[in-house]
């Protein structure tokens, strides 16, 4: 019989949304921690629930799951606040040159110009591609935003 505040990787999974094999990379990982096994099911404290919680708002945020380990401590989690209003900041630009490239696709997408190509705020979409403005930001994340086709 399972203690209260115990649970089975069964039930944290469902309790989280996350595939047990998630459950189990993070704890390779260092991330979260079993407290031992019922058979062959690891077993948990019921307190992982929130620190998968706090993985997951990382990650949302960006944050590398290395990034993540470094906030968690045995006293707790210990979240550098420099770094997350470096993280605020990254969002910020993000956010920018996103609806930069919503807006022209929006505009490219309504457009009366004949061609594309005729279309001066096409043209200003091209040429921030060109000189990868629209390039992100985060090295983490992989390749450029890529403008609408010029041959539409």
């Amino acid at each position: 019989m399972i203690q209260k505040g115990i649970l089975d990787i069964a039930e944290v999974a469902k309790a989280s949304g996350l595939p047990a094999s998630t459950l189990r990379f993070y704890e390779e990982k260092g991330l979260i921690e079993s407290i031992g096994r019922n058979g062959l099911r690891r077993l948990f404290d019921s307190s992982v629930l929130q620190r998968l919680a706090l993985i997951s708002l990382g990650r949302s945020a960006g944050f590398s799951l290395d990034e993540i380990a470094t906030m968690f401590t045995t006293d707790g989690p210990r979240i550098d606040r420099a770094l997350l209003s470096a993280k605020a900041d990254e969002l910020d630009a993000k956010i920018h040159r996103l609806t930069a490239l919503r807006n022209g696709l929006r505009h490219a997408a309504a457009c009366q110009a004949p061609s594309h190509l005729e279309c001066p705020k096409f043209q200003r979409l091209l040429r921030m591609a060109g000189k990868k403005r629209l390039i992100r930001a985060d090295k983490r994340e992989r390749g450029p935003l890529k403008p609408a086709a010029a041959n539409e």
